[in-house]
């Protein structure tokens, strides 16, 4: 489909996403412990869009438009789009450069043309070139991510209000198959470290990664050995023992956002709300990954420290 006809497809989709399909969770814990009807504070409003898994085709344009109708609809319109990451779908190795170059593109234009709200990004897996082998050109594709990003480094973090966003990468290469797995490197962990002890402690944090740095839904992804659990580090963060017991000495840590599994949960350990948030794409947009339909996440951040979610299961079906 040529780019004027998929704009015009695309403007055909608006008027049916505005009468989109939403549910926001009743389940305590998935919105958090408390009632938000007893707090006087206006959250700041963050949509959580993760695993998009662009690529051409109607069906997943269709869809990542149909997610970008709900999410500027909304009868509170969030302050901020956090892409969790895999932006595109990039799902082979034989994928030429050329082909990713489209992909990328594609994910451009839709973010200009079906959204109005800021953007920011998060480096995940998919963004990187050759990620399913082992490979050595970690520095070549990560660059080739930030820029595509428009990222000055691959690890940042901003203030807004009483809020600090830390967006972290998790993403390491390796020489064996698949060739990442989830683990801060040395620079990054100190960085980390740094910015944690330089924050005020009357500001209150939230740590976003792309693989989660704990997740209970990585127990039940993919096929397992019956007789014990194992999850693998390009699951889960490798460094997930230290990184829990570095954030329980900042009681100002409130949350961590991730996406990578398709899978949404919730999981409070030691004072610190771990929210993994599905994906965009469902099951690489195939539909539903297990139980869980696609889907985007509203995360409310108050000026008191609380922190509440609102899953979005947006108006789209596969073809």
């Amino acid at each position: 489909m040529d780019k004027l006809n998929r704009k015009n497809f695309l403007k055909l989709i608006g008027a049916s996403s505005l009468a989109m399909l939403t549910s926001k969770s009743s389940a305590a814990g998935l919105l958090g412990s408390f009632d938000e009807e007893k707090i006087s504070s206006k959250p700041f409003r963050v949509a959580h869009l993760t695993d998009i898994h662009i690529q051409s085709g109607l069906v997943a344009e269709k869809g990542f438009a149909s997610c970008l109708h709900a999410v500027n609809s909304l009868a509170q319109k969030p302050d901020m789009i956090l892409n969790g990451g895999d932006a595109i779908m990039n799902a082979a190795f034989t994928f030429s450069k050329e082909k990713i170059k489209k992909q990328w593109e594609l994910f451009h234009d839709l973010l200009v043309s079906e959204n109005t709200i800021p953007v920011h990004h998060c480096i995940g897996n998919h963004d990187l070139y050759g990620w399913p082998l082992a490979t050595s050109f970690e520095n070549e594709s990560k660059h080739t991510a930030m820029d595509e990003y428009k990222m000055k480094t691959p690890y940042y973090s901003m203030q807004q209000g009483k809020w600090k966003f830390i967006v972290l990468d998790s993403i390491r290469a390796k020489n064996s198959v698949p060739g990442y797995y989830a683990e801060l490197d040395e620079e990054q962990m100190q960085w980390l470290k740094d910015e944690l002890q330089n924050t005020p402690k009357d500001v209150f944090i939230c740590i976003v990664t792309h693989v989660p740095v704990l997740a209970i839904c990585t127990l039940f992804d993919g096929k397992k050995d019956k007789t014990h659990w194992s999850i693998p580090n390009n699951c889960l963060h490798g460094d997930a023992a230290e990184l829990t017991s570095l954030f329980y000495q900042y009681p100002n840590i409130k949350a961590c956002l991730s996406g990578h599994i398709h899978m949404i949960d919730h999981v409070n350990y030691l004072g610190v709300d771990y929210y993994c948030n599905g994906a965009v794409s469902g099951s690489w947009w195939k539909g539903n990954h297990y139980q869980f339909a696609p889907s985007f996440s509203v995360m409310n951040f108050y000026d008191d420290g609380k922190v509440s979610r609102e899953i979005q299961y947006y108006n789209w079906q596969p073809a």
